[in-house]
């Protein structure tokens, strides 16, 4: 199906839609996918909860946790924990995208579909199935486990740890959606500083040349509607973010996104990970542009 976000982004960029996008996916798990889930430790989940607000979250596990049960099925032997904002979400049927990845490999493969809780788990039906380029993903691996989830906090009015950790940060996922056309989650990636907070509760970041399907950004095109989720790999911290986002166009496209609500936790990830080494393709950060 043609997604009509994707197509309108798509032309704007000056790319053909036929070659891109939504319609370029296919809902089966291929076995080379299938194998290379049963290994991962970590995944990222994006999704709406009732009130529209798209969140993006860990979940994580020991290698085998994300099993595939057929070639549409997936279940994931965890749940989001009980302080972050998917939690509790999935107790009925609703649209999730799903981000494994592999940092020290720098692979990932994405997952678009259905989800709903059984038990301990959750079932994914898939709709969408497909790798994405290893650009702009710096390489770390764990040195501990996850410990236990605890809520920090949450809040409106991001604190002066937060902007320094969002301005420090070389990796970031975004969850965007569209209504009757399912979720996505995606990673972003750069050197230190290529994310800026502009002002109280806003931020913008420069969307780098990648695979030109614009699921994203098509989404954004239709529901301004997203979720950040940034990690303090030290400390094994998220800050999750949700607000809405908008597309600026110019010589350098930039994301601007400003933040209605946060979370912020610990003991989601592993407190402590090899240094990043960086992605050679990352390009030099330059400063914000002048903008609402």
């Amino acid at each position: 199906m043609r997604h009509p976000g994707e197509v309108a982004v798509q032309r704007r960029a000056g790319v053909r839609a036929e070659d891109h996008g939504s319609s370029r996916t296919r809902p089966e798990i291929p076995d080379v996918a299938a194998e290379f889930l049963r290994g991962q430790r970590l995944l990222v989940a994006g999704a709406a909860d009732d009130l529209g607000r798209v969140w993006a979250g860990l979940l994580t596990g020991p290698a085998g946790f994300a099993a595939p049960q057929d070639d549409r099925t997936i279940v994931v032997s965890a749940l989001p924990a009980e302080p972050d904002p998917l939690h509790g979400l999935f107790t009925a049927e609703r649209d999730i995208g799903l981000l494994a990845i592999e940092p020290h490999t720098r692979r990932r493969m994405r997952v678009n579909g259905t989800a709903v809780q059984a038990g301990d788990s959750l079932v994914v039906w898939t709709e969408q199935v497909y790798s994405n380029c290893p650009k702009y993903i710096q390489t770390r691996e764990p040195t501990s486990v996850p410990g236990t989830p605890a809520g920090l906090g949450r809040g409106t009015a991001l604190t002066d740890r937060h902007v320094a950790w969002i301005e420090e940060a070389d990796t970031f996922f975004i969850a965007t959606r569209a209504e009757g056309l399912g979720a996505d989650v995606s990673h972003r990636g750069g050197n230190p500083g290529f994310v800026q907070v502009t002002g109280p509760g806003s931020l913008v970041f420069p969307d780098y040349t990648g695979n030109s399907m614009y699921m994203t950004l098509g989404n954004l095109e239709l529901d301004p509607a997203a979720g950040l989720l940034f990690v303090d790999w030290a400390r094994g911290e998220t800050l999750q973010l949700t607000g809405r986002a908008r597309v600026e166009w110019g010589e350098q496209r930039v994301v601007r996104f400003d933040v209605d609500e946060y979370a912020h936790l610990a003991g989601t990830v592993s407190a402590g990970w090899t240094a990043p080494g960086y992605h050679r393709f990352n390009p030099a950060v330059e400063p914000a542009r002048a903008g609402g």
